[in-house]
């Protein structure tokens, strides 16, 4: 079990994380606060291990707290909030960074206290026993593999990654000795000083961030909280009116573990970044440390280095932050609607209009209107659409700035702008804007006692220049035209005096974190619905269900379902993204029921509630139909086996539209007029099977339409026949006969159906209606027409000059997987056509048959009658498009198709096949299945001929027979090759 203690701002986004799988659902949050500002990092330690120590013990029903329920009995991991951010208003631990999750089951951002979390949980922690784990979200930490060096140690393990001297004379390193255990900690120390830690590698070992507490450090730790002065770091000692105190935990609680700190230098030492015992305070930080020096003196603490890493500071630099944004991850734009070219950076923005993002610039949190023009090397943040007008005339040049953060003065919550230069010190006064204060002044007129306070002397900041508008006494907040004036744009030094006005520092202490995450969080569910709506148009291949679960916990899914609604209705002219929008619809309506709730996603679609809608479907009243749907769905909405009945129900509605548009290969049927052959003379057709080689599924709507289908098969005859065929004459009487025959001859079944009426062929759309294949194909081939006011009688006389007798057979057993339906569709309608005195081509019959199939409502692709109504080996191709053509090229036969089919379809050939394929190896040139599937026949090309009975003999020494029933049937297939079938029923044992 892990416990996350963060500060009250995180354990809300933690939780959200959970629910979005990022973390285990498994994991405790605790929130704590500090007791008081400015305890330090040591301090606040001290307060989290308390209140986690009293959270357990209150989980175990201890009315106080126990020993026993000691965090350190866990894994816990205590994340400190670091110091304000400027380039960030949520800190640095919410700072979005350019990396899109992999495998991400609800869409979310990956910030840094996500990396962080990631590093810790899977490569820092693991293997490490019991204990406390304590890191600052000040950084950001890079490590190739996981860390197995936890195991046999005890006391305080801190981990260190490689810097160079440079950047260390502004931070902290450890030195070491020859076994790693730490001699001391320099923080800011001389060149000299750091050189002394610089190990063979050549680097130094940088004060990293994670530490490590075992479950007996811990423990001591703890109970320094009721000892004076360091009762101060807690909401205990707070509570009892103790006095606040300041203790660093790098350079106070890990500095009295260093080997060569004696207790006098650790005692009276004065050290930078940490409390002086020579201030106002200076008694009781001595008497402080003398605590920890006699509660913890003697632990040992060690250091891990690893070479390989990388440890990123999130520095106050902007240019520093500019460069990470660009140069971090592979994606330019995240979570954002936006298209950006290369060097760039969109984070969870929607622009609109004509935006232009320059190579090295980030846009991140802003929704904007063009035309804008953004210039190299700039940062915009937390922009408006209000923001729009001013950035469209504001002389924004490179390396420049401009945020805008939420902040609340009392009971007012505003926006207020600020704007810097990349390459400014914030902690200096040497430039604004990237230029000398002295150009500044002279532009604006600015004076420099208006920024900083007479008494400022030489302690002046950039970071504490009172230098942007925020509220005009008369006239409300200040907008963009504050910044404006400073860039050199529209405005007046008049009005930026008369304005209220605050410095960076303030702006940031100001910030209302809950307003900017809110800011945030609209922007995203905002730019997920116009992603969704892009894909959707574009045909683009992206996986839109993470972002719909994370509309669903959001909260979000009315929005999203008027987009969607607003996609289908808007796509009259491509059937196909209407279709796909509904199937969207369905997956809002399947997350809303709950994973596991509500029954199965799969099931029948037919209610009558929904009929009306589907009507309106059918007739190409889409808008209407669609609104109907969303009618009907309202009513569907409050439990969760209703709402996946709904979900159920708009996939039939996708069905619908999915046929509609396939029917649009209507466009590629050409039928012309030939001589009417005369009545009675029967006309046969006769076709092979089909063997899929390759690309099977691929050729099934909407993928063969939305992404394209490429499949290769063979025409065979099977024990050296065409085993599906059909006949058809014209017959004196104005009636159908309809007579279908399936199966080997020594089983074979047949079933004679006859409509005298034009109510007989109304089920032709039903598939498993007496007769529904034949009755489809009449009506596809205009035969009759179902809807005319004529008679069958009259509309068979006119045209025809009588009725129709049609046969049509199948040698082949029920579930083959050679393709017989589609190929017997295509034989009956060939025989039709020239019955009734009509031409075509083989192009028009693989396209009608695709056709009759939608109007059978099965569904179904397109090459099983290019297996069966082309001869040879062949490969068909659709585009990605609408409507759906079929194009077919003859092919010389490959080497290797098995292995594609399976990369093509995994799992396709079940471990029973397998085992069977490797048994009949040895007599074999070639196997494989011969369906789409995982079933059918199995079609072998032996080394010899007559090896039937070795196969059988092979087939009853393995273990097959074991895990699935075979029925023996053994057939040549072709006419010059020795090509073996054995007909599979896979089934488990029972």
């Amino acid at each position: 079990m892990h416990l996350f203690i963060a500060p009250l701002l995180y354990v809300p986004e933690l939780e959200i994380r959970q629910q979005r799988g990022s973390l285990s659902p498994r994991a405790l949050l605790l929130t704590v606060s500090d007791p008081q500002e400015r305890l330090g990092s040591g301090g606040a330690t001290l307060n989290a291990l308390l209140v986690a120590a009293e959270h357990l013990s209150a989980r175990a029903g201890y009315t106080v707290s126990d020993s026993k329920q000691k965090p350190q009995l866990l894994h816990s991991f205590y994340i400190q909030r670091g110091r304000d951010f400027p380039w960030d208003g949520c800190s640095r631990a919410f700072c979005w960074m350019p990396i899109a999750a992999t495998e991400q089951s609800v869409e979310g951002p990956v910030c840094c206290l996500d990396m962080l979390l990631d590093c810790l949980s899977t490569k820092v922690c693991v293997g490490s026993p019991p204990g406390v784990w304590v890191c600052s979200t000040d950084m950001i930490l890079i490590l190739p593999t996981a860390q197995s060096t936890h195991t046999c140690f005890s006391g305080v393990r801190v981990m260190s990654l490689p810097g160079d001297v440079s950047f260390a004379a502004n931070h902290g390193v450890y030195l070491t000795d020859t076994e790693g255990g730490v001699r001391d900690i320099v923080y800011r120390g001389s060149e000299k000083r750091i050189r002394s830690a610089v190990l063979p590698d050549g680097k130094v070992p940088l004060v990293s961030g994670p530490v490590f507490f075992s479950r007996s450090v811990s423990e001591r730790l703890l109970q320094t909280h009721v000892t004076p002065p360091l009762d101060g770091c807690t909401y205990l000692g707070m509570d009892s009116g103790a006095p606040p105190l300041q203790i660093s935990l790098f350079l106070d609680v890990l500095m009295c573990l260093c080997s060569e700190m004696t207790e006098t230098e650790f005692v009276n030492g004065e050290r930078t970044g940490c409390s002086s015992p020579l201030g106002p305070q200076g008694a009781a930080v001595k008497s402080a440390r003398s605590v920890l020096w006699k509660t913890l003196r003697g632990v040992p603490l060690s250091l891990v280095y690893i070479p390989d890493g990388r440890y990123d500071y999130l520095t106050m630099s902007g240019r520093e932050h500019v460069v990470r944004l660009t140069d971090t991850g592979t994606e330019r734009q995240i979570l954002s609607h936006i298209q950006v070219i290369e060097g760039s950076r969109v984070i969870n923005t929607v622009l609109e209009g004509s935006v232009r993002v320059a190579a090295g610039a980030v846009v991140q949190h802003c929704r904007l209107q063009g035309p804008i023009q953004v210039q190299p090397g700039c940062l915009l943040s937390g922009l408006d659409l209000n923001s729009s007008t001013y950035l469209q005339h504001m002389p924004l040049t490179s390396d420049i700035i401009l945020q805008g953060h939420r902040v609340q003065l009392g009971e007012l919550k505003l926006t207020v702008f600020t704007v810097l230069g990349a390459y400014d010190s914030l902690e200096a006064a040497g430039s604004f804007l990237n230029q000398t204060w002295s150009q500044f002044y002279s532009r604006t007129g600015i004076k420099p006692e208006e920024l900083w306070a007479a008494d400022s002397g030489l302690c002046r900041s950039l970071l504490d220049a009172r230098l942007f508008p925020v509220f005009m006494p008369k006239g409300g907040p200040v907008g963009m035209e504050g910044v404006s004036f400073l860039l050199g744009g529209s405005g007046s030094a008049e009005s930026w005096r008369a304005a209220w006005r605050l410095s960076l520092r303030e702006v940031l202490s100001l910030t209302d974190q809950q307003g900017e995450l809110h800011w945030r969080e609209e922007l995203f569910f905002s730019a997920g619905r116009r992603r969704a709506e892009d894909t959707l148009k574009g045909h683009t291949d992206h996986n839109l269900l993470p972002s719909i679960r994370a509309a669903v916990l959001g909260g979000q899914q009315g929005e999203l379902l008027q987009t969607l609604d607003s996609v289908a209705s808007g796509s009259s002219s491509d059937l196909g993204i209407a279709a796909r929008s509904l199937a969207c619809i369905a997956d809002v309506l399947g997350c809303l029921a709950g994973e596991g709730r509500g029954g199965l996603r799969s099931g029948p679609a037919a209610n009558p509630s929904w009929a009306s809608a589907f009507s309106l479907l059918e007739q190409g009243k889409l808008v209407a139909g669609v609104q109907e749907l969303a009618k009907q769905r309202v009513l569907w909405l409050n439990r969760p086996d209703l709402l996946v009945r709904a979900a159920r129900h708009y996939e039939g509605g996708g069905q619908i539209l999915l046929r509609k548009a396939v029917m649009s290969t209507h466009e590629f049927m050409f039928i012309g007029q030939s001589e009417m052959p005369p009545m009675g003379e029967w006309q046969e057709v006769e076709c092979p099977a089909r063997l899929d080689l390759s690309g099977g599924w691929s050729d099934t709507p909407p993928i063969a339409f939305e992404h394209g289908g490429v499949v290769v098969n063979v025409a065979v005859r099977v024990d050296g026949k065409r085993p599906i065929g059909a006949r058809v004459r014209r017959i004196p009487k104005p009636h159908l006969v309809l007579v279908s025959t399936s199966g080997p001859p020594d089983c074979s079944v047949t079933t004679e159906t006859v409509c005298e009426v034009l109510a007989d062929l109304e089920d032709y759309c039903q598939p498993h209606a007496p007769g529904a294949l034949l009755k489809a194909v009449c009506v596809c081939s205009d035969v009759v027409f179902v809807s005319s006011s004529l008679s069958l009688e009259q509309q068979l006389l006119e045209r025809w000059g009588g009725g129709l007798e049609v046969h049509t057979w199948s040698l082949l057993p029920h579930g083959s997987g050679l393709g017989t339906s589609s190929i017997l569709a295509g034989a009956v309608l060939a025989g039709v056509y020239r019955c009734t005195g009509r031409s075509y081509d083989t192009s028009s019959l693989i396209h009608a048959v695709l056709y009759l199939e939608q109007i059978l409502t099965t569904g179904g692709g397109w090459q099983d009658q290019v297996g069966g109504l082309v001869g040879g080996v062949k490969v068909a191709r659709s585009h990605a498009t609408l409507p759906l053509r079929v194009d077919v090229e003859q092919l010389s036969l490959p080497q290797d198709f098995l292995s594609q089919k399976k990369a093509m379809a995994p799992g396709c050939e079940p471990a029973a096949v397998r085992t069977m394929m490797n048994a009949l190896q040895p007599l074999t040139l070639g196997q494989s299945l011969a369906g789409a599937g995982g079933g059918g026949f199995l079609f072998i090309l032996t080394r010899h001929a007559q090896q039937e009975e070795n196969v059988r003999q092979i087939l009853s020494t393995t273990q097959v027979r074991k895990r699935c029933a075979l029925k023996d049937k053994f057939v040549k297939v072709g006419t010059s090759v020795n090509l073996k079938l054995l007909m599979m029923n896979n089934r488990p044992e029972v």
